[in-house]
């Protein structure tokens, strides 16, 4: 073999050598991790799902980049940016810093067609992200909005409802001081500063009971609580009241009826429901409580045959401190929170409130509440007519030949 021969079968040993090395150490080295690139097509589902709008604009206001939502925030109207922004692009351009923007999607003179989700109140921040180019990212704050509104509210509502009684107190102190020689008028004002003591710790009470109630999550551990248990107990609480008023109670035989609940604020719903329907009820008329079972709901119902509630007052009986008639509310020392506090009651345990009325004929508040079995008991079958029942199915017979049919309204689960 030459020695062109030799030199080629070493060449191609130390090729092949080289060969193997690489292929080992190839074997034996970790995997780097791969880098995954984002597709166009990922990064426009995002956007576009995105509950937040974002616009990019330029110098002149032209739109270059936006999602669907924007536009449903107010922040482009027919593919022209919101002059409100455009001018925030100006000043975010010469300060360098995030501008904030409140827009107004929809116009108050429009809000009564709005439909409810619809974006009112829009918070949009406008800062600049270089080469002249504008980033807007609007967030809807109508549910905000909303809250604090409905805060300043019951703000407002409670230092007129303290306001009230503070000021009849020290009114009254002040006369029986200046009566102080005069034992009968003493103890007349002094009555009167009694009842309106009476009343404040009513009111706070009742302001504790619902700031407890308002907002909180579905109660956690419930016992089983028997529904006769609470009605007896609450017709026990009100007989007095009832006696005083010439108003004649009657209930529905016991059904067995069991729920999951708090047995104190099922009995605290239920009194408020039958002492409102006392306040509210003529000398010489009754009022009666009926349970019953239907479709797995316990149904707890107050009947009366008051004044009624006209329809135009029918959405805000529910409401904290809304009040029908004030002057009948303050003889009866009523605080306008009863309702409300058998509404969030209801709501607690995951239930509704409902409310039947129908102006000189009277009313029947219902408490529903979702019922269990009851020991191989078949809850489907209801409680035998009663007295009870026998007067609110007289009620609304009454109120069907009258000619127009009854107002009803529902306080469903999960209220605010």
């Amino acid at each position: 073999m030459s020695v062109f021969g030799y030199f080629a079968v070493g060449l191609a040993g130390v090729a092949l050598g080289w060969l193997a090395f690489l292929l080992i150490n190839r074997r034996r080295a970790p995997r780097q991790p791969v880098t995954v690139i984002a597709e166009p097509a990922l990064e426009s589902t995002v956007l576009r799902l995105s509950t937040t709008g974002y616009l990019v604009l330029n110098q002149a206001g032209r739109p270059l980049l936006s999602n669907p939502r924007a536009s449903e925030l107010g922040v482009l109207h027919g593919g022209i940016v919101d002059q409100q922004v455009v001018a925030a692009a100006a000043r975010a351009a010469v300060s360098n810093e995030p501008i904030d923007v409140e827009l107004r999607p929809v116009s108050p003179t429009a809000l009564l067609t709005t439909p409810r989700n619809s974006p009112t109140a829009v918070l949009a921040v406008v800062r600049a992200i270089g080469d002249g180019l504008f980033l807007v990212a609007a967030t809807d704050e109508s549910a905000a909005q909303r809250m604090e509104a409905a805060r300043r509210d019951f703000v407002a509502n409670v230092s007129h409802e303290l306001k009230t009684p503070v000021a009849a107190m020290g009114l009254l102190a002040e006369v029986t001081v200046e009566a102080a020689d005069d034992p009968a008028e003493v103890r007349k004002f002094a009555g009167k500063l009694q009842a309106e003591a009476v009343r404040l710790g009513a009111l706070v009470n009742e302001l504790i009971a619902l700031s407890r109630l308002q907002g909180a999550d579905p109660l956690p551990d419930l016992a089983v609580v028997e529904v006769d248990g609470v009605i007896d107990e609450t017709i026990s609480r009100v007989t007095t009241a009832a006696e005083n008023a010439g108003i004649t109670l009657i209930s529905d035989a016991r059904s067995g009826l069991i729920v999951r609940g708090d047995r104190s604020l099922l009995v605290t719903a239920l009194t408020n429901l039958v002492e409102n329907a006392i306040n509210y009820s003529p000398a010489g008329t009754q009022v009666s409580v009926s349970r019953t079972l239907r479709e797995g709901e316990v149904q707890i119902a107050v009947t009366d045959r008051g004044v009624g509630i006209a329809p135009e007052f029918i959405e805000r009986v529910f409401e904290r401190f809304f009040r029908i008639d004030p002057a009948r509310s303050r003889s009866t020392g009523g605080t306008g929170l009863g309702l409300a506090i058998v509404k969030h009651v209801a709501a607690n345990h995951g239930g509704s409130a409902t409310v039947w009325s129908r102006p000189g004929t009277g009313s029947t508040f219902t408490l529903q509440l979702p019922g269990i079995e009851s020991g191989g008991r078949d809850n489907e079958t209801a409680a035998p007519p009663t007295p009870a029942v026998k007067l609110a199915a007289d009620t609304a017979k009454a109120s069907s030949t009258m000619g127009s049919a009854p107002t009803t309204v529902n306080v469903h689960r999960g209220v605010q």
